[in-house]
């Protein structure tokens, strides 16, 4: 009887190990603030908020219910962010925003194939360092001036963000070969990341990734 239920249990520990999966990821991640501010109001100066270039790396773990059904939780490092170009008397200001972040997505998967996998849930994110790059053209630059606008800018970022957000990803991931596979997402930041926002100033933060990954077997 012993010898009956030990084989149960081995059977049964297998039959989990072989629905639950570890994984690597990496690639390009393209980000953007979104704020209510409008740098246009101001006479005489234009810009606004634009994309950021970056990127992620991170691991996954996937429990699979069925051929259909799965859960998947990952951590991941990610450079995101965005960027700001103000215009004024033919000098432009580029400041450009690295918010490198870790972020934890939970997301329920279903497989339309044995091959292709759409999936969706929410995130979490935690600040980790912030990082501020200036660049001007048009104009004689003082690098000691930029230097100092650089680290006024971290300072009140880290001072006047939350250092958490929510959101939610939506996606989808195609198996190339034994476990090699491409996913691509878009992820919505839901969370107001200003800490004391005034007169209901907002900035929000959406992020599009796409890159390869490796489930091991």
């Amino acid at each position: 009887m012993k010898k009956i239920l030990l084989a149960s249990a081995l059977a049964f520990c297998a039959g989990m190990n072989a629905q639950t999966k570890f994984g690597v990821k990496a690639g390009y991640a393209l980000s953007k603030l979104n704020s209510n501010d409008d740098l246009d109001a101001f006479e005489g100066v234009s810009g606004g908020l634009k994309s950021k270039s970056g990127f992620y790396v991170g691991a996954l773990v996937e429990h699979q219910f069925n051929n259909k059904f799965a859960v998947q939780g990952e951590v991941q490092y990610a450079n995101l962010g965005g960027k700001v170009e103000v215009s004024t008397m033919g000098i432009t200001v580029t400041e450009k925003f690295n918010f490198n972040r870790i972020v934890i997505p939970v997301t329920a998967r279903y497989y339309a194939t044995p091959e292709l996998g759409v999936y969706a849930g929410p995130f979490v994110s935690f600040r980790t360092s912030t990082k501020v790059n200036i660049d001007v053209s048009g104009g004689m630059a003082n690098q000691q001036a930029i230097n100092e606008g650089e680290q006024f800018l971290e300072k009140n970022f880290d001072d006047n963000l939350k250092s958490s957000e929510f959101g939610l990803v939506l996606g989808a991931d195609y198996n190339i070969y034994k476990g090699l596979f491409v996913d691509a997402r878009y992820s919505f930041g839901l969370t107001n990341m200003i800490k004391h926002p005034v007169n209901d100033e907002k900035l929000k933060m959406n992020f599009f990734q796409i890159g390869l990954g490796y489930k091991f077997k």
